[in-house]
């Protein structure tokens, strides 16, 4: 009897796809009334996550920040909007971009405030990895985001395989 299983079914970019908005409150804020740099840190997190989620169809976990930049600040009274979607799929991981913008919400003007690319590993209900599905590659822009997301994967790898200390054995 085989073990293999049948490989799961490419997923569109668009089912991954999530819109989060939160309201800036005083608890949220510094003292100069900008929000937290580690409060956007955590919605970006919670957005990556839900858009990892709706990829692979399980609980998804953080597993690096390869690039997380702050632009401009958001102050108390405003809004975040935050975007996620998946942008490249491997074996076990994901990776998910994130763009933040400040609102104001009398005016309607945005305005560019965190750009992040996160990795996920999906995980089965004992805490192991388990594959997720393909990224759905038939649009030109879902090819470019995969391979620019392996081009990030490998450069992970080879940091992470530097980083290591060096053994005789």
């Amino acid at each position: 009897m085989s073990t293999d299983r049948a490989p799961l079914p490419a997923r569109s970019r668009h089912a991954s796809r999530t819109e989060m908005n939160e309201y800036v409150l005083p608890s949220h804020a510094n003292a100069l009334g900008n929000v937290f740099g580690g409060q956007v840190m955590a919605w970006v997190d919670v957005g990556g996550a839900i858009a990892a989620q709706r990829h692979s169809g399980r609980v998804c976990v953080t597993a690096f920040v390869d690039d997380l930049r702050f632009q401009n600040p958001v102050k108390i009274g405003e809004v975040i909007h935050l975007e996620a979607e998946v942008t490249a799929t491997f074996k076990t991981s994901l990776e998910v971009h994130i763009r933040v913008e400040g609102e104001n919400p009398r005016t309607g003007e945005r305005w560019p405030c965190v750009d992040a690319m996160l990795t996920f590993v999906a995980i089965d209900d004992h805490g192991r990895p388990v594959p997720v599905p393909p990224l759905d590659l038939t649009d030109e822009i879902a090819q470019k985001t995969q391979r620019a997301g392996e081009e990030r994967r490998e450069k992970r790898l080879e940091k992470s395989h530097a980083a290591r200390p060096q053994t005789d054995r």
